[in-house]
């Protein structure tokens, strides 16, 4: 098991340099001056062409790449052209909201969809199956700005429950607060995170819903599952503890993967709900061509989708006892 998480760690490496090439090769072919940007529309073409060689972007493509992997190898992500500041401080600074929101949308997620799909399964053809493919056609076909909106318009707008932007108390903290006797904070940042949480765990639920219901409708025409029923074991714990253990493996490997598109989705869902995370800071980097930032970005979504891929596959290890790791 030791071997295999080594192994996978060091896979990131060339992961990680093969998305820097790939971004950094996007960023030269799309069109848009950072020094241009930076200065105005009124700017003089010498000023421009100043502002671009103090920012080294007159040097070639691969000397400006050879630098930014030599600086990688440091810790140095490079500098912000707009905001003036090393770009792992900005991102650093923003991360934790933005991992708060995807995995507070990813548990949302993952509760329904299990538990709908569990329904679904044990009530095959009947109206709680119905009902419950329903959610998951909507959920999979409803804009997640769209979806934004509307719960925006229904909870903070119609009826007042719950603010419509910003971001309350870091979550870490107010669980910290809440456990020292002030559990108003704690109802603050969740008041606050519940409307782009559910705004991003909507089609990932109804996504997470089909592949368990499928999954567990294939396990109970299993035998094991009829020889444990034969043997008098009950139900719940038949379809607990054998049916969706079994039923499990695929789900895993969707909800890892859900978890790179929440981080995806946090960009439109951070911007309606002012959420100031990486998604905000993303979208505002790409405005502004801030190409060390975008590439910075790109770089730190693509180590945390990797960290979840692989956390997936030791959990399969846990779930699935044929399987073994070396």
């Amino acid at each position: 098991m030791f071997a295999y998480v080594v192994r996978r760690l060091l896979l990131l490496v060339p992961m990680a340099i093969g998305m820097v090439v790939v971004t950094f090769g996007l960023l030269l072919i799309i069109p848009g001056d950072p020094a241009a940007v930076l200065l105005g529309q009124d700017a003089t073409p010498e000023a421009i062409a100043n502002l671009r060689g103090a920012l080294g972007l007159d040097d070639p493509w691969y000397v400006r790449l050879w630098d930014y992997f030599a600086g990688l190898l440091q810790g140095d992500m490079g500098r912000s052209i707009f905001l003036n500041q090393a770009v792992s401080q900005i991102i650093m600074g923003r991360l934790g909201a933005t991992i708060e929101l995807a995995v507070v949308a990813l548990i949302i997620a993952t509760l329904i969809g299990l538990t709908l799909g569990i329904v679904a399964a044990m009530r095959q053809g009947s109206l709680v199956d119905t009902l419950t493919m329903l959610f998951a056609q909507l959920g999979v076909s409803m804009p997640v700005y769209w979806l934004g909106l509307l719960l925006m318009l229904l909870f903070a707008v119609q009826l007042g429950w719950l603010p419509a932007i910003g971001r309350g108390p870091p979550m870490i903290d107010a669980i910290g607060a809440a456990l020292t006797g002030r559990p108003g904070v704690l109802w603050d940042s969740l008041r606050h995170i519940a409307l782009p949480a559910l705004a991003l765990a909507a089609s990932s639920a109804a996504i997470i819903s089909r592949l368990v219901r499928a999954s567990m409708l294939e396990v109970l025409r299993e035998d094991f599952v009829r020889t444990a029923y034969a043997k008098g074991l009950r139900r719940g714990r038949v379809v607990v503890r054998h049916a969706l253990r079994n039923a499990l493996l695929p789900v895993l490997s969707v909800i890892g993967l859900r978890f790179g598109a929440l981080l995806g989705g946090a960009v439109i869902t951070e911007s309606i709900f002012a959420w100031p995370g990486l998604g905000q800071l993303t979208i505002a980097a790409i405005s502004q061509r801030d190409l060390p930032l975008i590439q910075g970005l790109v770089l730190t979504f693509a180590i945390i989708f990797a960290l979840v891929n692989l956390v997936v596959d030791l959990l399969y290890a846990a779930v699935d006892p044929r399987i073994r790791l070396r």
